[in-house]
């Protein structure tokens, strides 16, 4: 096969919604995290042969370059080439939140089980945020901490206070707390785990690459635009199954399974992560549009300079 590909563009249209569902649903693949190290090196050195010239190895095709490249992406950073912690990886995401999740939305009932829980949630969406922290602007270890401790904060005040108010409402209402309190979590923690995007602004090109300079209305944008595509992750398996176990408790399914309702809640939101993290990541664009007219005075006027139409910025995870 003579044709040959840039392997750091995406296979699929990054502009079409469904082009970047599936650019995720490889990118989030939980078989991924089965990966030996033999495996991902053999993988890491394909990959880096093709992309320096060398003809596809015999029994391989260029699906298979493809495939190695998306266990490369799973498990190394992509600015510093560092294998990431394991459980940091976009490739643990569905199986650690189906966890972390199915557990909150079954043990939400007594303080210990709420305390225990939301700082298992912060704790592995710490890990998270440093593992893919970017390359060319570390994320200090302090700003990390100061993050970890006020979404923590954030989201067990929300779910303590929520429990105490809706103990007079009917049962079903309870057991929406875990989800509250992880919404408010995620508009504490990925504002301050990027707070310097939002005091010195993000870089703006437009189409033609040019810089048009820091733009701190693109990082509000793009912040919040990553903000609500996480709210929206959780929802499904947060929301879905509470009505569902209602439901199955109500008409008595269970009665006779008492160790039952805590694997099929997890069980619940494993199927509902599978889809709902790659088809949320992919709600924006990776790199996104902005109408110059948003954008600062001094970026509207480098905008004039070059001609420019519209801004593009990368918003990150």
């Amino acid at each position: 096969m003579t044709e040959r590909v840039n392997l750091d563009v995406p296979r699929w249209d990054q502009t079409q919604y469904w082009g970047r569902v599936k650019y995720f649903f490889t990118t989030t693949n939980p078989l991924n995290i089965l990966k030996s190290n033999t495996e991902l090196e053999k993988c890491k050195t394909i990959v880096n042969n093709y992309k320096k010239g060398d003809s596809i190895p015999d029994g391989l095709t260029l699906d298979d370059i493809y495939k190695a490249k998306d266990v490369i992406d799973s498990a190394y950073h992509p600015e510093t080439g560092e294998k990431m912690i394991i459980f940091g990886r976009m490739s643990a995401q569905v199986p650690m939140n189906m966890l972390i999740t199915g557990c909150m939305v079954t043990f939400y009932k007594t303080t210990p089980a709420v305390i225990f829980w939301q700082w298992f949630n912060q704790s592995f969406n710490a890990l998270v945020n440093y593992t893919n922290r970017s390359g060319t602007s570390p994320m200090p270890l302090d700003q990390v901490a100061k993050s970890y401790v006020l979404a923590t904060s954030g989201a067990l005040v929300t779910a303590l206070s929520l429990n105490k108010l809706v103990k007079r409402l009917p049962t079903v209402a309870g057991r929406f707390v875990p989800f509250a309190a992880v919404a408010a979590a995620n508009f504490i923690n990925i504002p301050l785990m990027r707070i310097k995007e939002l005091e010195n602004g993000i870089e703006v090109y437009d189409e033609n690459k040019n810089l048009l300079g820091e733009s701190k209305s693109a990082a509000r944008q793009g912040i919040l635009a990553v903000v609500l595509s996480r709210v929206l992750m959780s929802t499904p398996g947060m929301v879905i199954t509470p009505v569902l176990m209602e439901a199955i408790e109500r008409r008595g399914l269970l009665r006779n399974m008492k160790w039952a309702p805590a694997p099929l809640q997890i069980a619940f939101c494993g199927v509902f992560l599978t889809f709902a993290t790659p088809m949320c990541c992919a709600l924006y664009p990776q790199v996104s549009p902005i109408s110059i007219d948003k954008l600062e005075p001094e970026l509207q006027k480098s905008a004039e300079k070059f001609n420019s139409k519209i801004g593009y910025y990368n918003k990150g995870l």
